[in-house]
C-alpha cells in the first residue's frame, strides 16, 4: 500500500517570532524550481507534499528534502520554518487570508470561521484504488483516529495562553461544517448519495469541502487521514505515517476476512476525540471498544498491537514501535512545548524550540 504525506508549516519572523505573510513569495520561487509547495488558507502558512511513497524511508527522505528546501527559501525572504499545530502567540486578527479566488470563495462561504482558522495540520494518504473497499476501510479506521490525535498533539497554546488542551487545533478545526469524524456508511453508493445531496442543497460545491478527519480524497485514489496536528520532528511524521498505513492494511485484512465493521455511537466517537484533543498522552483516553477510560499509554499500546501484524508484514514494526516508545518517553509535541514554557516563561523561546526541531539534522 502506497503512502504520501502533506504538511502545513508556519512562517515566522526570526526577530519577533510572530507569523509573517511571505508565503506567496516562497510559492513563486518554488514554482520556478518545480517543487511541490502550495499556498494555504493564510499567507503566513504553506503546504508541502511528498511524492507517492512505497516505504517509510522514502517518506523520511521526502519530508526532509521538503523542509530543507522550504527552509532555505524562507530564510532568503526573512522567515523561519516552524512545524506546530498552532502558533503560541500570534493572533488570528493579524493574519491575512491568501489572495486567490479559491480562498476568497471560502471566506465568502465560511466567513469568520475562515479568518480564525490559523492552524497547521498533517494529512496522510494511503492508496486504495477500489471505491467500495475505501469506504470499508474508513468505517473501521475511524475508531482509532482519537488515539492518533493524542499521539501527535502539538498545539497547546493559542493567543499567548495555555488552552489546557494538547491539541487545540482539533477544537478549532471542528468548527467547520462537514468536519469531525465521519459516520458509518453501508456502501460507496450511500456516501456518493450524501455528497450529491450536499452539493444539490448548496452546502458544498464538491467533495473537496468535506473536511472530515478521515475522508476519500477527491483528487487521488486514496483515503486521507486529516486529524492530526503537524508534527515538529521528522521522526514523528514518519511514526504517524507508519501507524496510519498499517491501520489501513489492518482494516483491509478485516474486510478480506469478512469481519463486520464496529458501529459505535457517533456521540461516543466524538467524546473520545474530544478527550484525546484535551489530554493528549497525559491522563486517560476513552477506549471506544469498551466505552471506558484507559490510560493513554495503554491505549496507544493497544493501537500498536492492533496493527502489529501489518507493520511486521510491511517491514515497519521495529522503526514504528521504537518511535512510539520514544514519543511516550519524551512526550508529544504539546508536552515538549509546555516544558519549554515552564522552564523559560517565554513564548518566543517556544517558537525557537519548534523552529530548531523542525529543521534538526537538515543542514
Amino acid at each position: 500500500m502506497t503512502v504520501g504525506v502533506e504538511e502545513e508549516y508556519q512562517l515566522v519572523d526570526p526577530d519577533t517570532r510572530a507569523l509573517v505573510a511571505v508565503a506567496p513569495r516562497i510559492v513563486l520561487r518554488a514554482e520556478a524550481l518545480d517543487l511541490d509547495v502550495k499556498e494555504e488558507l493564510h499567507s503566513s502558512q504553506i503546504e508541502v507534499g511528498t511524492r507517492v511513497c512505497t516505504n517509510l524511508a522514502q517518506v523520511r527522505s521526502e519530508i526532509a528534502a521538503a523542509r530543507r528546501s522550504v527552509s532555505v527559501m524562507a530564510e532568503a525572504r526573512g522567515a523561519r520554518l516552524v512545524a506546530g499545530g498552532t502558533h503560541p502567540f500570534s493572533r488570528w486578527e493579524h493574519q491575512s487570508v491568501t489572495d486567490t479566488p479559491h480562498y476568497e470563495e471560502l471566506e465568502e462561504s465560511y466567513r469568520q470561521i475562515v479568518r480564525e482558522t490559523v492552524i497547521f495540520g498533517s494529512h496522510v494518504h494511503v492508496g486504495i484504488d477500489d471505491p467500495e473497499t475505501l469506504i470499508g476501510v474508513m468505517n473501521r479506521a475511524r475508531l482509532w483516529v482519537p488515539v492518533l490525535i493524542a499521539v501527535a498533539a502539538n498545539s497547546p497554546f493559542w493567543g499567548s495562553s495555555d488552552t489546557g488542551y494538547a491539541s487545540f487545533r482539533a477544537e478549532i478545526a471542528r468548527r467547520w461544517p462537514q468536519s469531525d469524524l465521519p459516520h458509518h456508511f453501508h456502501s460507496r453508493a450511500e456516501y456518493d448519495k450524501l455528497i450529491d445531496d450536499l452539493v444539490a442543497g448548496g452546502s458544498v460545491p464538491d467533495a473537496s469541502e468535506i473536511y472530515w478527519d478521515i475522508r476519500p480524497s477527491m483528487r487521488y485514489d486514496t483515503l486521507e487521514f486529516r486529524a492530526t496536528d503537524v508534527p515538529t520532528s521528522i521522526d514523528e511524521t514518519v511514526m504517524v505515517a507508519g501507524l496510519v498505513r498499517a491501520l489501513a492494511v489492518t482494516c483491509l485484512d478485516e474486510i478480506e476476512r469478512g469481519t463486520a465493521a464496529p458501529m459505535p455511537r457517533p456521540e461516543l466517537l466524538q467524546a473520545a476525540k474530544w478527550r484525546a484533543g484535551r489530554d493528549g498522552l497525559r491522563g486517560e483516553l476513552i477506549d471506544v471498544r469498551t466505552a471506558r477510560p484507559k490510560p493513554a499509554a495503554e491505549l496507544v499500546g493497544d493501537l500498536l498491537e492492533h496493527v502489529r501484524p501489518a507493520l511486521e508484514r510491511l517491514g515497519d514494526f521495529d522503526e514504528v514501535s521504537f518511535l512510539v516508545a520514544d514519543t511516550l518517553r519524551r512526550g508529544n509535541g504539546a508536552d515538549r512545548q509546555r516544558a519549554v514554557y515552564e522552564r523559560t516563561g517565554s513564548f518566543k523561546d517556544v517558537v525557537d524550540a519548534l523552529a530548531a526541531e523542525t529543521c534538526a539534522g537538515l543542514a
